[in-house]
């Protein structure tokens, strides 16, 4: 029988390299993909098919809660690398027996991430996930004490990979030599690196509003602070305006121009007066081709409403509202 390993798989190269590394080597191999609300992606699809089954796993809530203080800290935006591993590990580590698992492969590959990839870090992450030497990082294993899997035989040690940096040429040779001539390239991937992205959240959390339907918001649009409880987000195209109006939920209020003028649903969330939803219109308005119209109507509804109420607005400069802008 052969044996098993759970592979974490973001879905970028390196993990796919490390899967394939300990597969090759007659290793039953299962990945693991987490599902968190700053890294959405297809894995089925970004993945190509190399012979592993893909499982996943949903962190949404022990995320949000651990982002809220991460005991070390963030990277150069909100991004709690060092945290978000450990969690992750601790995770993959209590599937272990579910899956029949002897040991854990992660890409990761030394010195290619300052914060969550030096030396001192990945050690911290090993140990204080509990994985110690069931953890096996196939591109820089020669840098590390044999794991388990090295010790018991279960992979070759000569066969493992010394990858140090940030240089990615030696990956996308591998890929070559492995006949993986399809796979997802390097990308921003996680929001929380993203410094507009961050601001948004800081601004979330200041006002006590982190939850996952307001992650889903925060990820479109243009973001406005109409009062203390109360937020305006702009599509800023087609479709922006389409997720837009999927994201609305019940006391939402949804606003675009009439039928005739080319303009941009908007979502207001929170707790919302006429006054704040005369503002909301007025901001719809700026940002829709008004084609020298003096005045413009604009129409709003409460969710799950459907019936449109409807106001007559003189379209707003936006410099009059830019000190909203989140």
């Amino acid at each position: 029988m052969k044996i098993k390993a759970l592979a974490l798989i973001s879905g970028g190269l390196d993990s796919l390299l490390a899967a394939k590394l300990i597969h090759d080597q007659g290793c039953e191999v299962i990945g693991l993909h987490f599902k968190i609300p700053f890294c959405k992606i297809n894995i089925r699809e970004r993945f190509p098919e190399i012979g592993i089954k893909i499982i996943e796993e949903d962190l949404g809530e022990e995320f949000l809660k651990l982002i809220q203080e991460p005991h070390y800290g963030f990277g150069s935006n909100m991004n709690p690398c060092i945290d978000c591993k450990i969690l992750m590990f601790s995770r993959a580590k209590e599937l272990m027996p579910v899956w029949g698992a002897k040991f854990i492969i992660t890409g990761e590959v030394l010195g290619q991430r300052p914060m969550s990839q030096n030396k001192q870090a990945l050690k911290l992450i090993r140990q204080r996930s509990g994985l110690d030497d069931l953890l096996l990082r196939p591109l820089s294993a020669q840098f590390f004490l044999p794991s388990l899997a090295e010790k018991e035989g279960w992979v070759k040690r000569e066969k493992l990979l010394n990858f140090n940096g940030r240089l990615r040429t030696p990956q996308m040779r591998l890929a070559r030599d492995l006949g993986l001539n399809h796979y997802a390239t390097p990308a921003g991937g996680c929001l929380l690196t993203d410094p507009n992205f961050s601001k948004r959240l800081v601004e979330l959390l200041a006002h006590d509003e982190l939850n996952l339907e307001n992650i889903e918001l925060l990820k479109v649009g243009r973001h406005f602070r109409l009062g203390e409880n109360t937020r305006l987000v702009v599509g800023r195209d087609e479709g922006e305006n389409i997720q837009l109006a999927q994201l609305a939920q019940a006391g939402d209020y949804l606003f675009s121009p009439q039928k005739d003028l080319a303009g941009p649903t908007a979502l207001a969330r929170g707790l919302i007066n006429q006054e704040l939803i005369f503002l909301s219109s007025q901001i719809t308005s700026a940002y829709t081709d008004t084609l020298g119209l003096e005045k413009i109507e604009v129409l709003y509804r409460q969710v799950p409403l459907v019936k449109d109420n409807v106001q007559q607005i003189s379209p707003l400069p936006k410099e009059r509202f830019a000190h909203l802008f989140i």
